[in-house]
């Protein structure tokens, strides 16, 4: 399982609706979907600044992480961006990496 953040931003409708239905159903919903596609919710938090909601989540591939944000972007009630997460074990195993590259006009 990959891990991914997902940073939501509420437009106005999104927003309308979150007052009428409350944070539990967003986190619910979230969760409902994300086990469809095969993975867990780890977190979700309502937050202050640039993002409304940040969520932890564990999905099979990246393709299951676009499918959900496309799904929620669609509705044009939220904003989503997707961060892939490492472990600091995937950190130390990319570090060890030999990669040739020869930077622009060199």
């Amino acid at each position: 399982m990959a891990k991914f953040m997902l940073q939501a931003e509420y437009t106005l409708e999104g927003t309308k609706g979150l007052i009428r239905d409350g944070g539990s159903k967003r986190r619910a919903v979230v969760e409902k979907a994300v086990a469809a596609l095969g993975g867990k919710l780890e977190g979700f938090y309502f937050s202050f600044g640039k993002s409304d909601v940040v969520i932890i989540v564990d999905l099979p591939d990246s393709t299951s992480a676009v499918a959900i944000s496309l799904a929620v972007s669609a509705t044009g009630s939220v904003k989503t961006a997707i961060t892939p997460l490492i472990t600091p074990e995937e950190m130390d195993a990319a570090c060890k990496k030999q990669v040739t590259y020869t930077p622009p006009g060199a």
